[in-house]
Order: structure tokens, then sequence, then C-alpha cells
């Protein structure tokens, strides 16, 4: 289990997400189609709903990962929230990007910040039908049980450790250095496209 998540931290830079992203996260939910909505959320929420659910999000409790794009979209996100005795996430993975390894990330780096909470487990709850989530649940030998269409997936967690510690800081690192290159380079584009002579007022089909 150890290795296998720690093949995928080595493979996609996750980073913590701040509160001022609250925009990002609303867009990237809204992204979904409305099934794969019912299959994040357990229901088909509306934006309405959705909405509300990234407003509530206390940052300074819980947290929240992302995997952004190139164009610093957001591809894939993790909220993980605690409660006395353990840590629950919720993934979402954008369609046309699964497959990628993107979902076994998020849960590698949710993995590592619940396990330096002190929580005991990682728990995931989804609808059966949520063939990803429980491909993954499976693959990291979480232990899962159904019940009328639904599976709740626990996965127990070691003790935190240096080695763990040192683990978040470094994936962090890495992640805002990435996420400082793309920052860059799409700044860069904008401001390439905008020098373009004639892209700004040239008209619509000319």
């Amino acid at each position: 289990m150890e290795r296998s998540l720690r093949h995928w931290r080595m493979q996609i830079p996750i980073r913590e997400l701040w509160p001022s992203e609250r925009p990002e996260l609303y867009e990237h939910f809204l992204s979904l189609r409305a099934q794969d909505r019912r299959l994040r959320f357990g229901a088909a929420l509306g934006d309405a709903p959705v909405r509300h659910y990234v407003a509530r999000i206390d940052f300074g409790h819980d947290a929240v990962f992302g995997v952004l794009d190139d164009e610093l979209r957001l591809l894939g996100v993790a909220h993980v929230a605690r409660s006395r005795a353990f840590a629950e996430l919720g993934v979402s993975v954008l369609e046309g990007f699964r497959g990628r390894g993107i979902g076994g990330a998020l849960l590698a780096r949710a993995h590592m910040r619940a396990r330096n909470w002190g929580m005991g487990a990682l728990f995931m709850h989804c609808l059966m039908e949520n063939a990803a989530m429980m491909r993954l649940a499976r693959r990291e030998g979480m232990d899962i049980v159904t019940a009328s269409g639904e599976a709740d997936a626990w996965l127990r967690l070691p003790p935190a450790d240096a080695g763990s510690h040192f683990g978040e800081v470094f994936a962090q690192r890495v992640a805002l250095f990435d996420y400082a290159l793309k920052s860059q380079v799409a700044g860069a584009r904008r401001l390439a496209a905008a020098l373009t002579p004639g892209t700004a007022s040239r008209a619509p089909g000319r």
C-alpha cells in the first residue's frame, strides 16, 4: 500500500489550494456533467447547491488539493474533511482526464495529510456505480463495505513520522514550483495574444 502511494506521489504535482481559489473550485465542479456530479456528491446537485458547498469549505479545518493543467484549470480536486477519529475524502476528475493517475495521486496526497493530522483512518463514501472510485479503493487495498447501492471504503493509517511530515512539505514545494512555472507560461501566452496585431479589434468572422 505504502509503495503504491509513493508511486502516485512521485508522478503528479498536487498543490494544496487556498481560500482565494473558491472561484476556480466552483468552475471545476460546474464543469462536471450532471451524472458526474451525482457520483461525486451522491446527488445530482444544481449550480446553487454546488456554490453553497464550495462557500462552506473550511480551509482552516479541512484541506483541499488540486491538479492543474498548463492553463491553471483544475483537472482534479480532493476535499479532505476531518473529524475526531478519521478523515473523509471526496475526489473529482474532469471527463477526458481520467485514467491518467490523477485520482490515485489525490488519494496519496490526502493519505499524507490525514496521517499527519493524526487520523486513524481515511474514509470514502460513494455510490457503487462509481466505477472509478471503486477501482481506486480496491487497488489501494481499502476495506469496502457495500449496502443498498452505496459503498464505504476505509483505509487504516499508520502514525505520522518524520518521513510523512517531510514528504508533505516536499510535495507542496514541488507543486508550488510547478504552479509558478505554469503561471509564468500562461501569463506569457496571454501577453503574446494581447500584443498580436489585429486580435483585439478584429471583428468576429473576419
